[in-house]
């Protein structure tokens, strides 16, 4: 063998040690000593650790099967220039970038340095839920982290919460404490995510990320997601597409203030770091702090798939009751305001039932004595019966409700109180405010406060006593038509003055799980303002959130589309209204197909339609009954998003066997239309043949009415309503035939 070959092969050897080495061995010379692998049926998260004991998020995205390869490769950042990647970052260390966690020692040591201790897996009884706790403690201190991952396998999402333990002598102060920390990798990162205001919610909006920190946040403590939802899409590489790319989508399950970070770095890593508005927090000796859940789905499919991710988690573990159905309410608000009467009431009742609606709810107006509620200045907090609108209580309509074969439902705000009120004249020292400070009035209403236990004792009093009133109520309007301004609270000591921010939301959620516990199957709408609890925080407890208060069926094509994105339709109220918004006329076809996009439900005085109208809104109920399995429970496809295309929307449902769809496709542009569009349709099984049927229509405009045509001809063509005018709609029910 010559010199040149020997050589050659001596360098051969050693680049072949060298990859032999890569999955072992980090920059900087770091040995990895193991990993942890939290996986679904199709995604995998990959967290590894050093022989010192460092750990780093490693991995998230498609399914790996040879985990291992993936450790140490990519070019690792050297650790004289910081750990890159760690798994959930504490302030100063090694660490220059924003941390997960920031905290002042019992000493006033302002640095934490997480190491590895250990992981344990759990898995629940049917195999589908899979639990690792990742224990963390700092390298100087008793002081201690564990990050919960729970996987959702055939969902294929992931939740990470942290539990913060203070084993030292002394207290310390938590001055950030992140739920999750995300590192992704790519060349470039669009954000997705919904905003607005209110009667103008959820508007759809991408931003190409720079270097820096881009953040999502809200101050508001109350109606949290009224302008800002603690929500995302982020697309690597390229902007965000339906049906191809990748795509990280999270949500923060909290129904308070809450920050999202995303750090895009020096080294090209997007860092997430999701979790409570931070705020001073002290944790005594021995004591623990625990965050909130912050749920998020990879997928390699677009949005599409990320979204149903999310909705199939959200129906079988994140939305109370999920995969219950929800009854078509007609509620009295749009028809009657506060003019609640007894005789009103009734007549509403009975056409309700004529109409087919399965609930009615009678919304504000219907209490105080001393101080009634004719308007919103007055009322608030006290929750009796006023006997001049309703002189024989609410028991008589619950059963006369009951008696049309409906359900009764009714509207509380048990968190606000007026200056008009017996509770406020009463109970000064429960309202939120500074002491010597006047306080700020929002629609004529103050906040209570519910980090005191009092309050939280009068806020269940509230529920209680109403659902006491007769056992014909099912349904709880649940409003807050105010947001935090000024912070106070009487019952905080003036050292814990900043803890308000999280115990007001601790408050909260406390009254919802007792009143979950003593009323599981009352069914619970979360209201503020509109969509001011549109959040998986508040849908833990509640069956459904009201999207806006916008009733304007070409608004709410937007709003709905938005709040899609991450939340099902079955848990957003969506009303045909008598009188839109926006000086918009439209049919009450067209208000009807898009109430049937979510929790389909009426909101008005049906005595004012015309016969025509009053029919087809019949018309309207009996179709949806026909295919509300689908619309809520089956898969959502976006065809067409109103905020790309000036012109037309249409979104589908596809049920889980792929037996049955319904398209729902619209005409946006308000002028007249001579328009012959195609809609490719998705989510067909291309090899099955579907019977088109154009619903919900007095003269179908879909020229494939009434054919059968495969999957594969309506995914790869399509169907072509013919409209000939703005702001009309066409539903197709798709049938597989044999």
């Amino acid at each position: 063998m010559g010199i040149n070959m020997v050589s050659m092969l001596r360098k051969l050897l050693f680049v072949c040690a060298c990859l032999a080495l890569a999955p072992f061995l980090r920059a900087g010379g770091y040995e990895i000593a193991g990993v942890v692998d939290v996986s679904t049926n199709d995604t995998t998260l990959l967290i590894s650790y050093t022989d010192k004991k460092i750990p780093h998020f490693e991995y998230y995205g498609k399914k790996l099967n040879s985990p291992g390869d993936f450790i140490g490769k990519g070019g690792m950042t050297p650790p004289e220039m910081g750990e890159e990647n760690p798994l959930y970052s504490g302030r100063g260390g090694k660490n220059f970038l924003e941390p997960a966690l920031a905290v002042v020692h019992s000493d006033g040591d302002l640095n934490t340095e997480l190491l590895f201790e250990g992981a344990e897996k759990s898995v629940s009884k049917d195999g589908n839920v899979q639990t690792t706790v990742v224990k963390l403690k700092d390298t100087k201190h008793d002081f201690f982290v564990n990050l919960i991952f729970t996987a959702y396998m055939k969902e294929n999402v992931i939740s990470e919460r942290a539990v913060i333990v203070n084993g030292q002598k002394g207290a310390v102060e938590l001055q950030k404490f992140a739920s999750s920390y995300i590192s992704l990798r790519g060349r470039e990162y669009y954000l997705t995510h919904i905003n607005g205001a209110w009667a103008n919610e959820a508007n759809v909006s991408e931003d190409r990320l720079t270097r820096g920190m881009t953040t999502i946040q809200s101050r508001k403590l109350v109606r949290t997601t009224l302008s800002e939802n603690p929500s995302f899409m982020l697309s690597l590489n390229a902007p965000l597409s339906e049906k191809s790319g990748e795509v990280v989508a999270g949500a923060l399950v909290w129904n308070g203030n809450y920050k999202l970070d995303f750090e895009f770095d020096e080294f090209s890593n997007l860092n997430i770091i999701s979790g409570i508005m931070p705020v001073n927090y002290a944790l005594g000796a021995g004591e623990k702090f625990e965050t909130p859940e912050f749920v998020f789905t990879y997928s390699s499919e677009g949005a599409g798939k990320a979204t149903r991710n999310m909705h199939d988690w959200a129906r079988n573990y994140g939305v109370y009751a999920g995969n219950k159905q929800r009854p078509i309410l007609l509620n009295c608000w749009e028809g009657v305001h506060f003019d609640i009467k007894e005789d009103v009431m009734f007549e509403i009742i009975d056409d309700a039932a004529d109409i087919g609606a399965e609930m009615f709810v009678m919304d504000d107006g219907w209490f105080g004595t001393k101080f009634p509620r004719n308007d919103e200045f007055a009322g608030l907090g006290d929750w009796a019966v006023n006997p001049r609108k309703l002189p024989r209580g609410i028991a008589p309509l619950a059963e006369h409700a009951a008696s049309k074969g409906m359900r009764f439902g009714i509207w509380i705000e048990p968190e606000m109180v007026n200056p008009k009120s017996e509770l406020a004249q009463a109970h000064p020292d429960w309202i939120v405010g500074a002491k010597g400070r006047e306080k700020p009035l929002i629609r004529n209403q103050w906040l209570l406060d519910l980090s005191n236990p009092e309050v939280q004792d009068f806020v269940f009093g509230v529920f209680d006593s109403i659902l006491k009133s007769s056992d014909k109520i099912s349904y709880i309007k649940w409003d807050a038509n105010r947001h935090l301004e000024q912070v106070g609270s009487a019952y905080l000591p003036a050292d814990r003055q900043e803890r308000f921010y999280i115990d007001y939301v601790r408050g909260l959620n406390e009254v919802y799980r007792r009143i979950r516990e003593k009323y599981p199957d009352i069914i619970i709408q979360a209201c503020s303002s509109g969509g001011g609890r549109v959040d998986y925080a508040s849908l833990k407890y509640a069956d459904e959130a009201w999207g806006s208060d916008n009733t304007s069926a070409l608004s709410r094509i937007f709003i709905q589309y938005g709040e899609s994105l991450i939340y099902p339709v079955k848990a957003i109220g969506a009303h045909v209204a008598r009188s839109p918004r926006r000086n918009v006329a439209t049919s009450m076809k067209f208000r009807s197909d898009v109430a049937m996009m979510g929790r389909f439900g009426i909101e008005m005085r049906p005595k004012n339609l015309t016969k025509e109208e009053r029919e087809d809104l019949k018309r309207a109920v009996s179709t949806y009954k026909s295919i509300r399995d689908v619309v809520c429970d089956g898969d959502m496809y976006r065809l067409v998003s109103p905020f790309k295309d000036p012109n037309y929307a249409a979104t589908m449902f596809v049920s889980k066997d792929k037996r049955r769809a319904v398209a729902f496709i619209f005409c946006v542009n308000e002028n007249e239309n001579t328009d012959r569009p195609y809609f490719k349709l998705d989510g067909l099984d291309p090899n099955k043949k579907y019977k088109v049927s154009e619903i919900n229509a007095d003269r179908p405009i879909c020229m494939q009415n009434g054919k059968t045509l495969s999957g594969e001809y309506l995914m790869n063509r399509g169907v072509g309503p013919r409209f000939m005018y703005g702001l009309s709609s066409c539903v197709v029910e798709l049938t597989a035939v044999e």
